[in-house]
């Protein structure tokens, strides 16, 4: 047999999730994405839908061995490649250049390569063809051993922890997030549809969602948890928190919920693509870096 790629189409989204799936190794040792980063990738409202089709699948024997892809808009290329085939590597990267590259706002041409930091061959591919490491772009993965028993999750008096099978209130939703990720100002009205968007998603699951509700009955920190059955794994995406309510120990309970309730479900480990203080302090060690390797052209 030999292989063939294609363009990706909207019935692979659910054979691109089995593929990352099967293929996992613990401690993301396979280097591929985790599924939920996946499908948090459909999901968010800055994809730029109308490049789909530059994604590229390919097949052997009708089965997935790789795949390469953007994330949320061009310029950015992401490779997810079975174990036996990373002879395929110098092949996706060309697909990459020819048909993932973005442009700047002076016409030039670019592509940013995320490559794992315990894949030197794949780096040396890249630096061969001119590419160099920006490091502010880097993708750490960090893990955290679920305890069993789980510790006990504090909060302030008068603050509680709810999850989105409790109220699922979209304005509130939405203004979290807005202000969590330190955007100016209240939130627009006319991206509520957004939100909605962001739970549509075949695995998402309210009731894993956690939010901290503040006396006055507003969310002031938000934890999307995703839980993977089939790998026994949690991961956590996205963290936010009211920057009025910052230091108080919100995030960190949200964040220690969503991971005490996939371990009720049979999860062993929590992954966050993050290593900043904030985890590190509650129990997450940091694994590897996807490194960003740059061309111009």
């Amino acid at each position: 047999m030999s292989v063939r790629f294609r363009p990706y189409e909207a019935a692979d989204f659910s054979l691109v999730s089995d593929f990352l799936n099967q293929h996992y190794q613990p401690g993301s040792r396979d280097g591929n994405w985790l599924q939920p980063a996946w499908e948090y990738m459909h999901t968010h409202p800055t994809l730029d839908e109308s490049a789909l089709d530059r994604i590229r699948i390919w097949e052997e024997a009708g089965e997935i061995v790789a795949v390469a892809h953007y994330e949320g808009r061009l310029g950015e290329a992401f490779f997810q490649v079975h174990p036996g085939y990373n002879h395929l590597k110098a092949e996706m990267l060309d697909h990459a250049e020819a048909n993932l590259c973005g442009e700047t706002e002076e016409g030039e041409r670019y592509l940013r390569a995320f490559i794992n930091d315990f894949d030197p061959a794949f780096e040396a591919i890249a630096e061969a063809r001119g590419y160099a490491v920006v490091e502010r772009f880097a993708r750490p993965l960090s893990e955290f051993p679920i305890p069993n028993p789980f510790p006990e999750i504090e909060l302030p008096e008068g603050f509680r922890l709810k999850s989105l099978a409790d109220e699922n209130d979209l304005r509130k939703i939405h203004r979290v997030l807005w202000r969590g990720f330190n955007h100016p100002g209240e939130p627009p009205e006319d991206e509520l549809e957004d939100r909605r968007k962001m739970q549509s998603g075949p695995n998402f699951r309210k009731d894993l969602t956690i939010v901290v509700e503040a006396p006055t009955g507003d969310f002031v920190s938000f934890c999307g948890m995703w839980y993977v059955g089939a790998n026994k794994l949690a991961y956590v995406e996205p963290v936010a928190t009211d920057p009025d309510y910052r230091r108080m120990g919100l995030g960190k309970a949200a964040v220690l919920e969503g991971i005490r309730r996939c371990g009720e479900e049979g999860a062993v480990v929590a992954y966050v693509g993050s290593y900043q203080e904030f985890y590190l302090t509650m129990g997450f060690r940091k694994l590897f870096d996807c490194r960003c390797w740059e061309k111009r052209f």
